[in-house]
């Protein structure tokens, strides 16, 4: 996301950081190539012009000389930015029952948005249902219950029924089982007298905890009016930005959130359940500038197991019981994440590799085989796969009977050596409380040789 705004970012430092003497030809360059890439990304002029004049102002002040100037420039740069993205505030749930109501117009991605909240916070241990009140799209009950039944949620909704607050009433009782339930509402074009008319009386009836806009990327500068309307129609407490894969301009959007004071929560940023990440300037710079975001990556892994898994597979390393079907349950989980390509740059130093374009691909058909292996497996051999290789007519056995070669055994024999090689080589994972900056970077070393892993 935002990739040409993070190029220039980063070459902008590094020219501020590398010269001798900042001079006003460099200053000017520096400068046009941020406004440039900043116009690019559909940040607001005003703010790129106040931007601008501030560097050129502290690159020119006498009181600030020689290496001290240059880490100023550097940091001011920096919290500009930063303050441009506005401030960093979690979607919190609270110890009660949480009723979060998501909002927003046709086509904004509300109902794939549920589906992402849904899955994010049931994987962190909350109790999640989905419920659908958009009476007036026809599809929008069946795709909640298709993406519902797919990530596994729980939900709640009646296609033939048109007056979302009978719903509501319907299900209100079964609802308190649950500690937290994302309401799915209707959207319009533009927020007109109907619509904003249909939410206040849900709100009413409702009582959320919290009412959440869900916005797309491209509509830029957009964003800030229509947070506006929202906010003052209905009391928004923040916002979800969809569509950051598929945009440069979602800076536009991200900083129009920011001048309203609407808190960007989350921003989606792709198709799958798991493209959804929570929303820090802070790190989010730090990705721009090509230094990693470990936390984000963290929150990621987390988001591909739920708390009982990943308790289950620690205590099953601890007792050095791993078998052949967990090394292919944690291949599985990396590939959630969407593969390297996806998360490359939340590692410090890893953000300008090439990865070959066939990975992805290579590793599914990886997979594939490695589960056709172990089907033709005794559960002695899956459980102790040492067994494999004191005796090579096992190899051969399973080899046949999964329409494989031996060497594709050979292969996931190896993954599950790397995988016993990495816990017990002194990384000592909770896989809980994820990994530090040295496991990850141990980590990624054996990613880009096309062996990944999830530790």
């Amino acid at each position: 996301m935002l990739e040409r705004l993070g190029e220039v970012l980063r070459k902008a430092t590094d020219k501020i950081a590398n010269a001798i003497f900042l001079d006003k030809n460099l200053v000017d360059s520096i400068v046009r190539d941020l406004q440039r890439a900043l116009i690019e990304a559909d940040v607001n002029v005003v703010l790129v012009k106040k931007l601008s004049d501030k560097i050129k102002k502290s690159a020119f002040d006498e009181k600030i000389k020689g290496i001290e100037k240059k880490e100023h420039i550097i940091k001011l740069l920096h919290d500009e930015l930063v303050k441009i993205l506005g401030e960093h505030k979690q979607l919190k749930l609270q110890p009660k029952q949480n009723r979060i109501m998501l909002l927003g117009l046709y086509g904004c991605g509300k109902t794939t948005t549920i589906s992402k909240l849904g899955n994010y916070f049931s994987k962190r241990g909350n109790k999640v249902a989905l419920i659908g009140l958009d009476v007036h799209r026809p599809a929008a009950p069946e795709q909640l219950k298709q993406l519902a039944e797919k990530n596994k949620l729980n939900y709640f909704i009646d296609s033939k029924e048109k007056d979302p607050i009978k719903i509501w009433k319907k299900y209100e009782k079964k609802l308190k089982d649950y500690n937290l339930i994302l309401i799915d509402t209707a959207g319009r074009h533009n927020l007109d007298k109907e619509l904003s008319k249909e939410i206040k009386s849900l709100s009413k009836e409702i009582k959320p905890t919290a009412s959440v806009l869900i916005m797309p990327a491209d509509i830029g500068q957009a964003a800030k009016k229509q947070a506006q309307e929202f906010k003052e129609a209905v009391n928004i407490s923040g916002v979800v930005i969809t569509r950051m894969d598929s945009t440069a301009k979602g800076g536009g959007a991200l900083t129009a959130c920011a001048e309203t004071e609407a808190p960007v929560y989350f921003i989606g940023t792709g198709e799958k359940v798991n493209d959804i990440e929570e929303f820090n300037p802070q790190t989010f710079l730090s990705r721009l500038l090509g230094m990693g975001d470990l936390q984000t990556l963290i929150e990621k892994i987390k988001s591909v197991t739920n708390e009982d898994e990943q308790q289950a597979m620690q205590e099953r390393l601890e007792q050095g019981k791993l078998s052949l079907t967990d090394v292919i349950e944690q291949v599985k989980s990396m590939n959630s994440l969407g593969g390297f390509e996806k998360i490359k740059g939340m590692i410090p130093g890893m953000n300008n590799a090439k990865i070959p374009d066939n990975l992805m691909e290579n590793q599914q058909s990886k997979i594939s085989k490695w589960e056709h292996i172990i089907k033709s497996m005794t559960p002695e051999e899956k459980e102790n796969p040492e067994l494999l290789k004191k005796q090579s007519s096992r190899i051969s056995r399973i080899a046949k009977g999964s329409g494989v070669n031996n060497s594709d055994i050979r292969s996931l024999l190896k993954q599950y050596d790397m995988l016993n090689e990495m816990i017990k080589g002194g990384a000592n994972i909770d896989m809980s409380k994820g990994m530090n900056q040295k496991q990850m970077m141990k980590f990624a070393k054996k990613f880009m040789k096309g062996k990944k892993l999830r530790i």
